[in-house]
């Protein structure tokens, strides 16, 4: 049960990252903004949308931090209680201080700083099961929803971060994007203008997933 504004495509688990799918998407159909990317892969729970910005990338890239405090807020809305929910500079989701996954930013990469882009792709990932992993003290500095006993399914926390991220782009419509990025406090002990959302802190690209 997505909100209207959205649109979804379900992947199979051999089909690769949502990340790859919807920006293959957005360089090629000029329709696909609003589309929900769900990803299927075992142990993973990955999601990306695509976004049709309006302003100039230097600010319109700043969506990608109400991306990630979307992500924050549905994890949060969902985990078991007293245990904290935060985010750092590079775009890293942490679970009671232990790695849970991020949220990553693409655009056309010819597009210059002054320009609008065509699109935007926001897409976060998390670890669902660490069980490929073998014995978890062997990878401490992780966690999974499955460790930290999240009752909610995938399809419940894809749609709590759907919920999420509509409000915080309503509020960046609303109100502009200081509104938008007041949010990311909640979680953020620095600007959230600095964030870099590469996903360097957090993602593997041998494993096409969160480090473990």
């Amino acid at each position: 049960m997505l909100p209207p504004a959205f649109r979804p495509l379900r992947l199979p688990a051999a089909a690769g990252t949502a990340h790859d799918r919807a920006c293959r998407l957005a360089e090629g159909d000029d329709e696909a903004a609003g589309t929900l990317v769900v990803g299927a892969r075992p142990g993973t729970l990955e999601v990306a949308v695509v976004l049709a910005p309006e302003e100039p990338l230097s600010l319109s890239r700043r969506v990608g931090v109400v991306g990630l405090t979307a992500l924050a807020e549905a994890v949060g809305s969902h985990a078991p209680p007293d245990k904290p929910v935060t985010l750092d500079a590079a775009g890293t989701l942490f679970f009671d201080r232990a790695r849970l996954g991020g949220g990553r930013l693409a655009w056309a990469q010819a597009c210059a700083e002054e320009a609008v882009p065509d699109w935007l792709v926001f897409s976060a990932m998390l670890i669902a099961s660490k069980r490929e992993a073998g014995d978890p003290g062997h990878t401490p500095d992780s966690t999974s929803l499955e460790e930290e006993g999240f009752e909610a399914g995938a399809d419940a926390l894809v749609e709590s971060f759907a919920r999420h991220l509509l409000r915080g782009l309503s509020l960046w419509a609303e109100d502009g994007p200081a509104a938008a990025l007041l949010r990311a406090r909640d979680y953020l002990d620095a600007d959230p203008a600095t964030l870099r959302l590469d996903g360097a802190g957090w993602f593997d690209p041998v494993r096409g997933g969160p480090r473990l």
